[in-house]
């Protein structure tokens, strides 16, 4: 017997209001994501970028992808994904295939909940290890991805602070 896609049908998706866009990056968003892989110990280490192919998404990676290699780390791979797609197995499998450290994504919301079903239910993905700009640190998200699929995950917010999922919220705080 076959495992049931993780895709999100339409009509799920229509259940959480207008969805919004990708929003562009800042400087302090960039700044507090280099210093939560810090803090995590991940510096130097390989990151996997995976983003929406959206314009604020594809921006905002090119910019962290700068940061981190200037910061001496190391981009293990880039994938980009679109907002709807069939199944979104390739483009998981080509984001862990590389077994990095980390992930780091930039994507809008829509399309972030329905990528990290199909890492958490076809991958060896674990969004403990992964990091997010702003626009992924929507608590609508959370919900439409389904219990425990981004539980621990963390990112940055526009003004630099910190969110974090737990318990199925997304809690924003100053620190780490």
């Amino acid at each position: 017997m076959s495992e049931p896609s993780p895709r999100l049908v339409p009509d799920a998706l229509s259940d959480y209001a207008t969805w919004p866009a990708a929003r562009p990056h800042t400087d302090r968003e960039i700044a507090r994501l280099l210093a939560l892989l810090d803090a995590c110990g991940f510096r130097g280490g390989s990151v996997a970028l995976g983003h929406g192919r959206d314009t604020a998404s594809r921006d905002a990676a090119a910019a962290f992808a700068d940061a981190w290699h200037g910061s001496g780390g190391h981009l293990a791979t880039v994938v980009d994904w679109p907002e709807d797609a069939a199944s979104w197995l390739r483009q998981a499998r080509r984001l862990t295939r590389p077994e990095p450290d980390a992930w780091v994504v930039a994507a809008a919301p829509v399309g972030w909940a329905q990528m990290s079903r199909r890492l958490r239910h076809s991958t060896d993905w674990h969004p403990r290890r992964t990091f997010g700009f702003a626009s992924a640190g929507d608590s609508r998200l959370v919900t439409a991805a389904g219990p425990e699929v981004l539980e621990g995950m963390r990112g940055a917010t526009a003004d630099g602070r910190v969110w974090t999922i737990r318990r199925g919220w997304v809690v924003e705080s100053d620190g780490e």
